[in-house]
């Protein structure tokens, strides 16, 4: 049996640092609060935390525009208190990785600060700086987040490039001592003991050399209104790869590969780190042992609903496309995109679909990443005052809305509080006190605490209540950690023309286990000829099998049946939303008897 490494075991569970804890009562999260925090995660049984930035930043962007790579905002803490909080989580078991932004820093860095004071300056070539063409920018490049990608420096009369906002300028990756410095950076968090680094929009790293134009006709702002437009699922994909071909010369350069190599090297030296993209094309994984160790699966993310079909294929694909040594992950929330349970909601059976993805994650092939607040079921929240939008995107798309695409400012702010990220990042939801228990009374929050934490979206509450989400998360993931199948197992579909129920197992060498998933409000009937069931690992030996039915099992895990029970498998009845978990006992291998 294979050694897996710790990251490959692990779940792991992403804080938003500015919205898990307050413990100073400033109404913005912190390292106090986070680490007080801890017992409830060690409870809940996640493996490590994803600690989104905490960097000093201005905040244009989140905190994603950094000012200093080697410290802690003082809203969060102190140097001391992370390493507090790395230390108290380490004691718990618990592993600790943190997000590296490495495409840009904020304007405010000291680095920018050198660089853009003069042409001359040691650190002008840190930065991407070109003239312009006849007063013009340098080409017709254009930011993700709206408008030029250039931006003029009154004081040095060149552009400066920026893949995202104007007040993050990119590094030049090209110059070694950038190089050096942001590897210096990683060592620095090393040395205070991370476990690991999420590599934030790596795929940015680079841009064409020779700035070549895109071949993209249309403009951004045609592009935007399209998308604005499209109707169907077909013609929004259609209007998104459109929009992405716009930057087909700013993104996915070759070199970035080369950088990942460079990193994962470093990181090897410290021992068992781990490195996770915010990627999703496999090549990231290098050979399978010398790029990055985790590469999201976001299509799977991405999907306007969750059906069996679609799940089939998702797996199908991916995993045919991991080169050998390297590992799957899957995620279906984080601080970028709805939370799960307003995702994939149809308005009748949301609690139900929401149950069935965190089954989904957790007995997938790969490691599973969890977003903080999904395991009490908290959902969206759209702010119904744009003055209160802390989110640059929001900001942007709420001018837009008005200024080229001609709405209203009431039909505005809708899209913008649904297309933009402060509705997934709003406190956690803790208790019925004021302010749901993330800061004391009084304290006004950084973002509106969602009030649905009054009516039962809480972790006090779902403590004590049999049935509750928690509940069901706990469960979950106590029965992952005991079961060596659901972290180290093969996967194989079963029932692969079934249209609402996804029926697959798990296989390692000494366990079997069966999961299916009903994605209907109606009960299925399964047949599963799992005596025809292609045995992907070692066969047991014969006198362990000899006098067992041919097909056995108990049931470890479901929604609508008693755990230890068996179930029968040649008819399967499974009820409306069902999640079942069982261990079976496959028949013994028989090889095909040679003709004579």
């Amino acid at each position: 049996m294979r050694r897996l490494e710790w990251w490959q075991k692990a779940v792991f569970y992403q804080i938003y640092p500015r919205s898990f804890a307050d413990g100073n009562g400033d109404g913005v999260g912190d390292f106090a609060g986070m680490t007080r925090r801890l017992d409830y995660l060690q409870d809940l049984g996640i493996d490590a935390i994803w600690l989104s930035p905490f960097y000093p930043s201005p905040q244009c962007d989140c905190g994603y525009d950094v000012s200093n790579y080697t410290d802690v905002a003082p809203e969060y803490g102190t140097l001391s208190d992370f390493r507090d909080f790395v230390s108290q989580a380490h004691q718990r078991n618990i592993r600790v990785i943190i997000d590296f932004v490495i495409n840009h820093t904020s304007h405010e860095h000291p680095w920018f600060a050198e660089s853009r004071s003069g042409r001359g300056n040691p650190k002008r070539d840190w930065y991407i700086w070109k003239d312009g063409r006849g007063g013009a920018p340098p080409n017709g490049w254009f930011s993700c987040f709206g408008g030029p990608a250039w931006e003029l420096d009154r004081l040095t009369q060149q552009y400066y490039y920026h893949y995202f906002l104007k007040q993050q300028p990119d590094l030049n990756w090209r110059n070694p001592e950038v190089r050096r410095a942001m590897f210096d950076v990683v060592r620095f968090w090393l040395d205070l003991g991370v476990d690991g680094f999420r590599i934030d929009a790596p795929g940015t790293l680079f841009e064409d050399a020779d700035l070549r134009e895109s071949s993209q006709a249309r403009s951004q702002a045609e592009l935007y209104l399209a998308l604005h437009q499209a109707r169907t699922s077909e013609e929004r994909l259609r209007a998104s790869e459109a929009l992405e071909s716009l930057y087909e010369r700013q993104v996915e350069r070759p070199e970035v590969h080369e950088v990942m190599q460079g990193l994962r090297a470093l990181v090897d030296t410290y021992g068992d780190g781990v490195l996770v993209g915010e990627v999703d094309d496999p090549s990231y994984h290098g050979n399978g042992t010398d790029e990055l160790q985790l590469v999201f699966n976001f299509p799977l993310m991405r999907a306007e609903s969750l059906r069996p079909a679609q799940i089939r294929a998702n797996q199908s694909e991916r995993l045919s496309r991991l080169p050998p040594g390297a590992w799957p992950c899957n995620t279906l929330g984080n601080h970028d995109s709805s939370r799960v349970w307003s995702h994939f909601a149809d308005g009748r059976h949301d609690a139900e679909l929401a149950r069935l993805s965190l089954a989904l994650m957790l007995t997938l092939r790969g490691t599973p990443f969890l977003y903080y607040g999904e395991e009490i079921g908290m959902t969206d929240l759209l702010l119904t005052d744009a003055s209160g939008f802390r989110d640059y995107l929001s900001k942007w798309l709420y001018q837009q809305e008005i200024e080229v695409l001609g709405s209203s400012p009431a039909e505005a702010l809708r899209n913008a509080a649904m297309l933009g990220r402060d509705k997934c990042r709003t406190p956690m939801q803790w208790s019925t006190l004021a302010n749901a228990g993330f800061s004391p009374s009084g304290a006004r929050t950084w973002l509106p605490v969602n009030p649905n934490f009054a009516h039962g979206v809480n972790v006090e509450g779902q403590l004590a209540v049999s049935g509750s989400m928690l509940e069901f998360y706990r469960a979950l993931l106590r029965l992952r950690r005991s079961s060596y199948a659901l972290t180290a197992g093969s996967w194989q579909v079963l029932a692969a023309d079934q249209a609402d129920c996804l029926a697959f197992l798990r296989k390692v060498d000494d366990q079997d286990l069966l999961v299916v998933l009903n994605w209907s409000d109606r009960p299925q009937l399964l047949h599963l000829n799992l005596e025809g069931a292609r045995l992907t690992a070692p066969p047991r030996p014969s006198d362990a099998t000899a006098d067992r039915p041919a097909v056995a099992s108990r049931v470890l895990f479901s929604t609508h049946r008693q755990q230890g029970h068996g179930a029968g498998l040649d008819e399967l009845r499974i009820a409306p939303f069902e999640v079942l978990i069982a261990e079976v006992d496959l028949p013994p291998h028989r090889p095909a008897r040679q003709e004579e």
